[in-house]
């Protein structure tokens, strides 16, 4: 197939990963006289952009753009703007993509004519002892439910993926990606897909390697910023757009409850351990399963507690900021980038 393919690439301070993240796709196995690759960097200070100029010079297909608004939906809008191919594939520079990536992306739509994306199979690259604990949080059910593309579990019809190959045809239909989200803009734009007639479809050939965030950190503020961020997409399209969303807030609401839990009859004060007993014996259990080693384990819990307590405070916060106040997001937000 002689399909022509962008790849829009986000980033702002990755001199550490964004070698390694071209390199790959200099590597795939895709015709490059098909292929082009626009990095929209976001006013780095760590010698990212002089990285990108150097492979700019060595690869006709690589082409180095400067987003001065510095946030990804502009990168990704700015990138598929420009770009005149069939296929524009969205990818983040922590990623590295396997040598049949981009050909398997493509011949994934022959699936069903009305698959406006598509998308497979992250696996995780850890980077410390903290980092696979992480990693395999985040691979567990337990940890991020049915996000398929993260846990393995299902080829098909999915809600969402990372690293999703559109359809040019979808940015004409459903518009591009919402400049005021700094984060979630992926899954609310495949939302917006959806409502517009097409379909995502996981394939487990579409293979890509993540560098996982290497501390607990960082997880918290990136999690935190997933909920925060999804209450502003449920209110601008007044609806939940997932279900498996409100699980977080519901626990860190229930938590919160406790605090008033002494005031309330025995009943109520046994249930309420009764629960976070199961919560954590559940966690333990999937820790155990995913771990090697007492240390291991003890971190994949808590990785478990992170991923599902700051997704659900920011979703509170959110609900409170953007629902009950009607409130803008933060100004800080804006300073936020892939």
């Amino acid at each position: 197939m002689n399909q022509k393919v962008s790849i829009i690439i986000p980033c702002r301070n990755e001199k550490g990963y964004i070698e390694r993240c071209l390199d790959s796709i200099c590597n795939s196995n895709y015709d490059k006289s098909l292929l082009k690759v626009f990095v929209c960097d976001g006013l780095s200070s760590d010698g990212t952009a002089e990285i990108i100029k150097d492979y700019e010079k060595k690869y006709p297909f690589v082409h180095y753009r400067e987003n001065e608004n510095r946030t990804t939906p502009h990168a990704l809008n700015m990138g598929i703007k420009e770009s005149d191919a069939d296929i524009d594939i969205i990818l983040g520079a922590h990623a590295e993509i396997d040598k049949d990536f981009i050909l398997n992306s493509v011949n994934a739509f022959q699936i069903d004519s009305q698959i406006g994306c598509v998308g497979g199979i992250i696996e995780n690259v850890y980077e410390n002892e903290t980092s696979a604990a992480i990693g395999k949080a985040m691979s567990s059910t337990f940890g991020v439910g049915n996000a398929y593309f993260r846990t393995g579990s299902k080829e098909g019809y999915v809600d969402t993926v990372a690293f999703g190959a559109y359809r040019k045809d979808v940015f004409t239909k459903a518009g591009y990606f919402d400049d005021e989200l700094i984060r979630n803009q992926d899954d609310e734009f495949n939302f917006r897909l959806k409502k517009n007639g097409f379909k995502i479809y996981l394939k487990k050939n579409i293979m890509s390697r993540y560098y996982v965030r290497a501390s607990f950190e960082k997880l918290f503020k990136q999690y935190y910023q997933y909920g925060y961020w999804k209450v502003f997409v449920n209110k601008k399209h007044s609806t939940i757009t997932t279900v498996r969303q409100l699980f977080p807030a519901l626990f860190v609401f229930f938590i919160l409850s406790g605090l008033f839990i002494f005031f309330l009859p025995s009943y109520f004060i046994y249930a309420y351990f009764l629960i976070v007993t199961m919560y954590l014996v559940m966690g333990l259990l999937f820790a155990i399963r995913a771990g090697s080693g007492i240390p291991e384990t003890i971190k994949i819990l808590f990785s478990f507690l992170i991923l599902h307590t700051s997704y659900g405070v920011g979703y509170l916060e959110g609900i409170l900021k953007f629902v009950v106040f009607n409130k803008k997001p933060k100004a800080s937000s804006a300073n936020l980038s892939r």
